[in-house]
């Protein structure tokens, strides 16, 4: 059955609107929504913040400290049932974000935003160490994902929204419009292109409006006027990169044991997070008992100030941040609230409760630098006492080495701090801190998650997909060549005929023996006393080209292509032979990426290979459309498909289609057909059989 249209949806048929208006409304709309969205989250945290540890306190003041294990207890049930109706909603949410990036078209149902808004404000709110920037990306990233479904807009419209909606919760939250853009291109999308990328500005500009608006034109963070006053602090900054590097490390593996160990517990879903909250609160009881624990008073930015202190490691705990940031924080709490944070962290997000890991990794990060900052400054009298200083470096290096963004963390910060005269530490200590983690872990806190089902993100592509689709499914089959004999003009003529940029070079017997491009003509034409005359194709071909075999993944074609950025590579076979058997390029790739897509989605990726489902009999087989394939254009009543073979989808242009009778194929759809085995494997050569009926005048 075909979707009804939505009413928007055929106004936008109906009226057609320029794509760049189109897009520039939906951004600010996209921005705007999230902005208000962020506004209406930190205050329902505040206000649960205020009910749970003020007004329940004050009710029952017999409680006394039990309150801090009761109550992140209590917000752990009530979290239950809110990520029972929307899975999405447990965790930290980024990489569900970035899951429907790569498998779905930025497809993410609506019902997230309002499950993960009411379930990380319960976590947080009650006390949940967890960070509110987490949920607020992937509401602002299913308003967007929403919008565009409704309108029925194209997958990499889709994606576009989403990266606008997610940009445009970092800026309302933190008042970070350029670090939302950064996060944006960075993390989610690795690389917008430019008409893409002036949307995600809007859209960060206009949730930042729109904050502003409502809370204030304030910083997140009151931070004192640093310097650097020697030039041997470059060198401390870059030692704590290395650190963060480290912690940030052991971070990322205490949330995943975490994850594993609640993942694999044979234990109600519905009761988990309130085992994560029971955990949280021993943590929090335990460390509440510590002797001469100082508790900085609550900015109106981090919510009222209460009666009752709040452990530092509950929350998103920005009071305590802005603390070590100004130097007021002590080098004892500072180095165990190192272990403690994350530890709590790991409680509340691995036992399934709701939140971000954005504020966790600021936190830890700020607690580090603020401790090493007290270290150096005793071993180095001569740079004074900039501890303050590397708290604030210290957040930026160890985000970036859990979240593999320096850019981000390193925008983030200063967009907090506003002091331009901290540029240089931050980018020393940030990038140190992510190559040096990345070398050591290769995973980020983000695609750590996805690696365990099976998404391997790199490059804003699974790399799993491309190595489950073989070059000789996509590859051209019958490309266009040129003999190495023949002469300048003629291969000239081919370019011009053609309008193809480069061709395989042919000795006898169909043997490769390179390979010429239009840059090498060009090149060839720049140097002085050219001459044409006589000149052949192999006095400019490049020989012994780089070259893949039809029997490997696309993923081993895309890394012989990136080290010198290749637009194509020759196909030849494996028998050693030289003969060449096609030839693959950038856009066929593209077109494998879908191959892969539709078989992940129906679940048939066996240890990073994709197969045919093993029956006897029975199977399923995707094939890509090409030009030089006699059935396109063909509609599906035309072909003489045998009763042993069933055409099930087509999709194209990012869309799944039923094949009806009417329905006419097109260069590049990608098609999957379901039959007998024996028959199945030859049906592109069928279909490029048939005798098609003459076109009607």
């Amino acid at each position: 059955m075909t979707p009804k249209r939505s009413i928007l949806s055929w106004y936008l048929d109906r009226f057609s609107p320029p794509e760049g208006l189109l897009l520039l409304i939906l951004s600010v709309i996209v921005g705007a929504s999230t902005g208000l969205a962020s506004v209406f989250f930190v205050k329902l945290i505040f206000a649960i913040q205020d009910l749970s540890y003020g007004s329940f306190s004050d009710l029952l003041p017999f409680l006394g400290k039990w309150i801090y294990l009761i109550v992140p207890m209590l917000g752990g049930l009530l979290v239950g049932p809110l990520i029972l109706m929307a899975q999405e909603a447990k965790g930290h949410g980024v990489p569900e974000v970035m899951q429907a990036l790569i498998l779905r078209g930025g497809r993410i149902r609506a019902r997230v935003a309002a499950a993960k808004i009411a379930a990380s404000a319960l976590c947080i709110g009650t006390g949940g160490s967890a960070g509110r920037e987490g949920p607020i990306i992937q509401v602002g990233a299913a308003l967007g994902s929403s919008i565009g479904q409704v309108l029925r807009l194209s997958d990499e419209r889709i994606r576009n929204l989403v990266a606008c909606g997610a940009a445009a919760g970092i800026a309302a939250t933190f008042n970070a419009p350029i670090a939302g853009v950064a996060f944006a291109i960075e993390v989610l999308m690795c690389g917008l292109q430019m008409r893409a990328f002036g949307n995600v500005v809007i859209a960060a500009v206009s949730a930042s409006v729109v904050s502003r608006s409502i809370i204030g034109d304030r910083f997140a963070f009151q931070v004192p006027s640093y310097s650097i006053n020697s030039s041997l602090e470059i060198i401390l900054y870059l030692i704590l990169g290395l650190v963060a590097a480290l912690v940030g490390i052991m971070f990322m593996r205490m949330l995943n044991f975490s994850e594993n160990v609640f993942d694999r517990w044979k234990f109600p879903q519905l009761f988990k997070p309130a085992v994560g909250g029971l955990l949280l609160g021993v943590l929090g009881l335990l460390y509440m008992h510590l002797p001469n624990l100082t508790f900085p008073v609550a900015s109106a930015a981090h919510g009222s100030g209460l009666d009752t202190p709040i452990p530092h490691m509950y929350g998103s705990g920005f009071p305590f941040i802005e603390a070590a940031i100004q130097g007021n924080a002590p080098l004892w709490i500072l180095i165990l609230l190192i272990f403690l944070k994350p530890l709590a962290t790991s409680f509340t997000l691995g036992s399934g409760n709701s939140g971000g890991v954005f504020a966790p990794s600021l936190f830890t990060g700020a607690m580090l630098g603020g401790a090493m900052g007290h270290l150096f400054s005793y071993w180095f009298p001569s740079i004074g006492n900039n501890t303050g200083a590397f708290a604030l470096v210290g957040m930026a290096a160890l985000f970036s080495a859990t979240a593999r963004a320096p850019l981000t963390a390193m925008l983030i910060v200063f967009e907090m701090s506003n002091d331009y005269f901290m540029i240089l530490p931050l980018m020393v200590a940030g990038v140190t801190a992510s190559y040096f983690s990345q070398w050591l872990h290769p995973e980020s806190i983000y695609t750590m998650k996805l690696a365990k089902r099976g998404v391997r993100f790199s490059e804003g592509r699974d790399m799993d997909i491309m190595q489950g689709v073989k070059v000789s499914e996509v590859m051209k089959n019958k490309p266009v060549t040129v003999h190495k004999d023949a002469s300048f003009s003629e291969a000239m003529a081919l370019f011009q005929e053609t309008n193809i940029l480069g061709f395989p070079v042919l000795a006898d017997d169909n043997k490769l023996c390179g390979i010429i491009t239009l840059q090498d003509v060009h090149r060839a034409q720049s140097q002085e006393n050219f001459s044409s005359r006589g000149l052949k194709v192999s006095d400019l071909a490049v020989e012994d080209p780089i070259t893949v075999f039809p029997d490997e993944p696309i993923w081993v074609a895309i890394q012989k292509m990136s080290p010198r950025d290749l637009a194509r590579l020759p196909v030849i076979s494996r028998d050693g032979s030289g003969r060449l058997c096609g030839i693959i390029s950038r856009s066929d790739i593209l077109r494998a990426y879908d191959v892969g897509i539709v078989r992940k989605q129906r679940g048939q990726i066996v240890e990073h290979q994709v197969e045919l489902r093993k029956q006897k009999e029975n199977g399923y087989v995707e094939f890509v459309l090409q030009e030089e394939d006699t059935c396109s254009n063909a509609t599906i009543k035309d072909l003489s498909l045998p009763e042993t073979i069933n055409m099930v989808s087509i999709k194209r242009g990012g869309q799944i289609l039923i094949p009806r009778g009417h329905t006419q194929l097109h260069v590049g759809d990608v098609i999957t057909v379901y039959g007998r085995l024996k028959d199945i494997d030859g049906i592109k050569n069928f279909l490029n059989t048939c005798t098609l009926p003459p076109p009607t005048s």
